[in-house]
């Protein structure tokens, strides 16, 4: 592990408990994107917000710039667009599909609605983040199910207490907390460093 999960414990320390699950949380971070394959992200409320959060720093430059190589801009006719973009990790944020979330939960069952994203978005070497503070929300535990059905790794975030998400996914990381606004004041800090990490394993300074 490097400087960012250090200080991250240094900064919080409660999270020393959870610190395990957050190293195996980053590894398979790390091996979802050495095998190219993308981030989907699930949560209801605050948690939704976390995941277009995560998205946000993975997707583009969070602590580094990352800019295209001069190969990569060579692509590219117009040097105003290959000087401005930054290369990105792939991640979704599945509650941010409007039409697609408010079409299912009208036509289907509204709670398998993050499962039906899962289950259509996974490829082989995806992830899903399920982020929950209680860690029994229906539509995330369903999500995990469905991603265990599409054979992919999943990372639960949740509160302390055991629940349906730390029976069933891969990992869960069980903040040290168990009212939810204190579950969520250590949600942040975890996937800004696990962002952190996984920057700093693909793109220079």
């Amino acid at each position: 592990m490097n400087n960012h999960f250090e200080n991250l414990l240094k900064r919080y320390p409660a999270l020393s408990e959870c610190g395990e699950d957050i190293k195996k949380a980053y590894n398979l971070l790390e091996k979802c994107y050495d095998n190219s394959g993308k981030l989907l992200c699930c949560g209801n409320g605050g948690s939704s917000a976390d995941c277009d959060h995560l998205v946000g720093e993975l997707m583009k430059g969070f602590m580094k710039k990352r800019p295209l190589s001069a190969e990569e801009k060579n692509r590219f006719s117009d040097p105003f667009i290959s000087g401005g973009l930054q290369k990105g990790l792939p991640a979704i944020s599945l509650t941010t599909q409007s039409g697609l979330m408010t079409a299912f939960e009208n036509d289907c069952e509204p709670s398998l609605v993050f499962a039906q994203q899962v289950y259509a978005l996974a490829d082989e070497n995806d992830l899903l983040f399920a982020f929950s503070t209680s860690g029994n929300s229906k539509n995330v535990v369903y999500a995990i199910e469905a991603a265990s059905a599409k054979g992919i790794n999943s990372v639960a975030v949740t509160g302390k207490t055991d629940s349906a998400c730390s029976e069933r996914a891969t990992v869960c990381i069980r903040l040290p907390e168990n009212e939810t606004y204190k579950i969520q004041e250590l949600t942040l800090p975890v996937y800004h460093c696990l962002a952190a990490m996984i920057e700093d394993k693909y793109f220079d300074k």
